[in-house]
């Protein structure tokens, strides 16, 4: 409800606020990923608005006792902090996306009653690589290194970029042999919009899948019609991962 509150009081003007719910296993990659996560079961309850979004800086103190960004009198600070230590009481965790002028996506895992799954079983099934070179262009060094990993681990080769002028560089030095580009919208520098657009200069036919935390990212994609291979929403699975990318790769032969 508190979550629900604070994206109410984030669209003063009106907006959207979505709640979803679904099943989410995290695998080994994932948890790499995020300190807090342990592989299992989870249920992922999201809660999006379409309202202001938060700075950098301030998405990193949210979950603090007393702080507020709302007027004198109208926020306590405790809300987040208490919303926090409840999930965490229930040994889950929160990721918050958010971008200025986007809005917010606050994503809470729960912890699953486990069940008998088969997910070794799962793994021998995932489609696999045939060698392909993929760039992976993230600001985040230990997203790149689990990608990386995970990518090799399936049979693809994989270059990594830590920016989009690195990027521009590894591109244009191995477009011939680089099947994939895996993108980050959100990047210092130059953000991922303007270096997809001058990727697509540089090539017009080079397959590109966008990797957001906020789904209204893929609606600005849109409406800025820059058109992109696929659109996946963090947090994905390796599996997603693998399966975005193969389809890509035959689909667009």
């Amino acid at each position: 409800m508190n979550l629900c509150v604070n994206a109410r009081d984030a669209m003063p003007q009106a907006g959207t606020l979505s709640v979803s719910a679904k099943n989410f296993h995290i695998e080994q990659n994932y948890a790499c990923m995020n300190l807090e996560a342990k592989v299992g079961d989870y249920v992922l309850i999201t809660l999006s608005d379409t309202g202001c979004g938060m700075l950098q800086e301030l998405l990193e103190r949210i979950f603090e006792p007393f702080f507020t960004t709302k007027e004198p009198g109208k926020g306590t600070g405790l809300g987040l902090s208490t919303v926090v230590g409840i999930i965490k009481n229930h040994g889950g965790f929160v990721n918050v996306h958010s971008q200025v002028g986007l809005g917010s996506q606050f994503q809470v895992f729960l912890p699953a009653f486990q069940k008998a799954a088969t997910h070794e079983a799962e793994d021998s099934q995932m489609p696999r690589g045939n060698g392909e070179l993929i760039l992976v262009v993230d600001d985040e060094a230990f997203v790149r290194d689990v990608a990386k990993t995970s990518l090799q681990q399936f049979n693809y080769k994989v270059l990594v970029a830590s920016d989009s002028f690195e990027a521009f560089s590894l591109y244009v030095q191995n477009k011939n042999e680089i099947s994939v580009v895996l993108m980050d919208i959100q990047m210092p520098s130059m953000d991922g919009l303007n270096t997809i657009r001058v990727l697509q200069q540089i090539n017009s036919n080079v397959k590109i899948i966008v990797i957001s935390g906020l789904a209204s990212n893929h609606k600005l994609l849109k409406d800025s019609q820059i058109d992109v291979r696929a659109f996946l929403i963090k947090p994905y699975t390796i599996k997603e991962l693998l399966n975005t990318i193969k389809e890509v790769i035959v689909v667009n032969k």
